[in-house]
């Protein structure tokens, strides 16, 4: 009889063991982009799950990203350079608002960008969390800290803490999983270096079709540093309150995603919109600059195609198009803030950017990508500012993977789309960029999407 006790409780054991190593590509075809975890605590029935504590130690992972760069333009000067009407100081390191703020890749020689702690668990059968602390040489920030439920039934998920948007493709994934060393130039002009990165709560519904489809619907702090806010603007040097806050939560995201394959072949495409209050402070110490209160929305639309032609070498095409509309007013602030002028401020602007990427083995891989902008209308006071459009990135890469584990990128950017302020002469600028980028990673790390 004990014998035959022993051979259940072993069986019992191996069938968990087998369920717990499903593969990520067996999970990608019930979910894309979930893990094991997400597999082993949500599409079990309820009355199945079962807890057990030493399941649920934090898997721990660190993720080092170091580069040199070398860039043929004045590295005091680089962080000066803007976006007409779209975007100020997306180059090098600036100071802003108190704090240093500093792009990846930022400085002339060698950078230390980050080093990104995770820890990851399930809690019980109805809860998984996952923190991601950024260090870098300006300090620490919690990049992503939330909680996931793995129990709720019909598709339904809800996550809730800080986190990255499923806005579009793109800004959900990490920097170590990007095709590039640098973001794409429509995202980082629209919504800065970290994308919608915020507190919230999200709701995700998967339906029950053959093929892959899900909707989403967020609602977030608003705190965006590039085109969202909602803070009081005030004038330092004065104290003056120039536009009153909005009261917060005020970004809202909705999305809806689709992936199916043919053959080889993986298909996924996604719309995506985004609508919230506008504060944007570019108000100098001394009292100088502008500012901006109003509302803001954003629309999106991603593609992604990807071939697989054996285990380890595929071709990937991926593109997303990016259309904003602000509408507010601008307040002009000159002579130390002695002068406040508000005028009536629209901004319709657009841009994509579209890259292909040949992995030919699970070594080596290279790609190219190209930016650009397709509109960008700006009227102030009913004038139209007459801002450029040939605005453009060409970038290309080539990488060798030693494992999983371990990427070395050597990239080269052609940027055409940055111009010098327009005290300096508004002068279009075009800056050659030499990127050599490491990127480690040891422990353990959750499976990412495609």
């Amino acid at each position: 009889m004990k014998k035959i006790l022993l051979a259940t409780a072993l069986c019992a054991t191996l069938i968990n063991l087998h369920a717990d190593e499903t593969t990520d590509t067996e999970i990608k075809k019930v979910r894309p982009g979930a893990s094991a975890d997400y597999v082993g605590a949500s599409l079990l029935p309820v009355e199945k799950r079962t807890f057990s504590q030493s399941q649920y130690i934090p898997d721990v992972s660190l993720v080092l990203d170091v580069s040199y760069v070398n860039r043929d333009y004045d590295p005091d000067e680089v962080a000066h350079l803007e976006i007409p009407g779209i975007a100020e100081g997306i180059l090098g390191s600036h100071s802003h608002d108190g704090n240093t703020e500093a792009t990846y890749n930022a400085n002339e020689g060698f950078n230390l960008n980050y080093a990104e702690l995770v820890l990851s668990s399930s809690v019980d059968p109805y809860f998984a969390m996952q923190g991601v602390f950024h260090f870098s040489e300006n300090g620490v920030e919690i990049e992503e800290a939330y909680f996931t439920s793995t129990a709720l039934e019909h598709g339904l998920r809800f996550k809730g803490g800080k986190f990255n948007s499923n806005f579009g493709y793109l800004n959900q994934q990490h920097q170590h999983t990007w095709d590039f060393a640098d973001m794409p130039l429509v995202y980082q002009s629209f919504f800065g270096m970290h994308g919608i990165n915020e507190i919230g709560a999200q709701l995700q519904w998967t339906a029950p079709t053959p093929f892959y489809l899900m909707a989403g619907i967020e609602v977030l702090q608003g705190n965006n540093e590039q085109m969202f806010g909602n803070a009081t603007i005030e004038d330092e040097a004065t104290g003056v309150a120039i536009a009153e806050g909005a009261t917060p939560p005020s970004l809202y995201v909705g999305y809806l995603k689709s992936s199916f394959d043919v053959g080889d072949t993986t298909f996924l495409g996604g719309i995506s919109y985004a609508y919230g209050d506008s504060r944007v402070n570019h108000i100098e110490e001394n009292g100088d600059g502008h500012a901006f209160s109003g509302t803001s929305k954003v629309y999106g639309a991603d593609f992604l195609v990807k071939h697989y032609f054996d285990s380890y070498s595929s071709l990937k095409w991926q593109s997303e198009y990016l259309y904003r509309d602000m509408d507010g007013t601008e307040f002009d602030v000159t002579g130390g803030g002695a002068t406040i002028t508000p005028e009536s401020r629209t901004n319709k602007q657009a841009g994509f950017y579209s890259q292909l990427v040949y992995m030919y083995n699970s070594n080596w891989g290279a790609g190219v990508r190209y930016d650009g902008f397709t509109k960008n209308d700006v009227v102030i006071g009913g004038a139209n500012e007459n801002e450029p459009t040939n605005m453009n990135k060409y970038t290309a890469m080539i990488e060798y993977h030693t494992s999983e584990f371990a990427r070395f990128r050597l990239q080269y950017n052609r940027n055409n789309a940055l111009y010098t302020e327009a005290d300096e002469g508004g002068q279009q600028q075009h800056i050659d960029t030499i990127i050599f980028e490491a990127n480690i990673a040891i422990g353990a790390h959750a499976a990412h999407s495609f």
